[in-house]
């Protein structure tokens, strides 16, 4: 229940790690009360030697700073790793949530996909410079932010590259400064992390996206609806723009069809959720207030990033139990 807090902050960013319940240790190890199921199921799993197929199932109490209602409260969940065909496991997941769906009788609901791997296929072929790739990527599904970014690039000039002090005169400029201002070398951010952080700043600033890059980025991100016609809207907008998106577009109608190509069922261009380990189709079903009632989808990029030394396909969701109750409550 006590799990170090780290990899949370890794992972899932400092927006996440706001809503962690935190400790410290007397060693200054920093440890959280668990935020969610994922991470201490797939950490135990490869501890335990991967490659076989493994399927977890959870209930119980997680901890994150909310809003409104009670920081703790119950979650149960789904989670299958290594199974022989990663879009049929995703299927079992959509089944899965689904049928817990039908215990609290929500009979018709909202169902809204996103596409990770599509937007990565897709941003892999905008005209930009390489190093914005993974500034934009990281910031996917984070509407503010994300938007932030494009106006900021859309604001900055296309000029000629400037001269830049090289990293030694900068690294003596900069010790110089925080010695004389009293602040100290170790504690913070070193002048190293500092003069690395400024060098990095610049030479992006000086790294232009185009306007018409920007601009189908815009078009991409307003995409939303009944999930057939938006993916429609995709293909029109791939072929008018030459971009080979049809591998992520096919896997999205696959599990489009396992769900019956309801009305019930959106895409939405811009939905990802806060965590950038999700890497194909990713999903959400949303109650009656617009809160999310299960949330999931595919996460194999997760398994490598804790360690794991080869590809391996994980789906999963969390359905949350007292959203659930609320949900069917009269």
């Amino acid at each position: 229940m006590l799990l170090p807090a780290d990899p949370y902050f890794d992972l899932a960013g400092e927006e996440f790690g706001r809503r962690l319940m935190l400790t410290t240790a007397t060693t200054g190890q920093e440890y959280c009360l668990r935020p969610e199921y994922t991470l201490p199921i797939v950490t135990d799993y490869i501890s335990n030697g991967v490659g076989q197929p493994a399927a977890f199932a959870y209930f119980g109490p997680i901890f994150r700073q909310r809003q409104d209602g009670p920081a703790e409260f119950e979650q149960a969940g789904l989670e299958l790793l290594a199974q022989p065909d990663g879009d049929v496991a995703l299927d079992q997941v959509l089944t899965f949530a689904r049928a817990a769906l039908d215990l609290y009788a929500v009979s018709v609901p909202n169902i809204r996909l996103g596409g990770v791997g599509l937007f990565e296929t897709l941003l892999v072929q905008l005209d930009m410079p390489d190093p914005w790739r993974p500034r934009i990527r990281h910031r996917f599904g984070h509407t503010e932010a994300l938007e932030r970014l494009l106006v900021r690039l859309a604001a900055a000039p296309n000029l000629e590259r400037t001269p830049q002090p090289g990293y030694d005169a900068l690294l003596t400029e900069i010790t110089e400064q925080m010695v004389d201002a009293g602040i100290s070398l170790s504690q913070g951010r070193t002048p190293d992390e500092i003069a690395a952080r400024y060098l990095e700043q610049q030479a992006l600033d000086a790294e232009h996206v185009p306007a018409a890059t920007l601009a189908l980025l815009r078009d991409y991100l307003a995409i939303s609806g009944p999930a057939l016609q938006a993916l429609t809207r995709i293909e029109q907008l791939a072929h008018q723009h030459g971009l080979d998106l049809a591998t992520p577009l096919r896997a999205l109608r696959r599990h489009l069809n396992e769900l019956g190509n309801s009305s019930e069922v959106s895409f939405d261009a811009s939905f990802s959720p806060r965590l950038d380990y999700y890497t194909g189709v990713v999903f959400e079903v949303l109650g009656r207030g617009g809160q999310a009632l299960v949330s999931g989808g595919q996460y194999d990029r997760l398994l490598e990033r804790l360690g794991a030394t080869a590809p391996i396909a994980a789906s999963g969701c969390a359905i949350w139990v007292d959203r659930l109750e609320a949900e069917c409550a009269p």
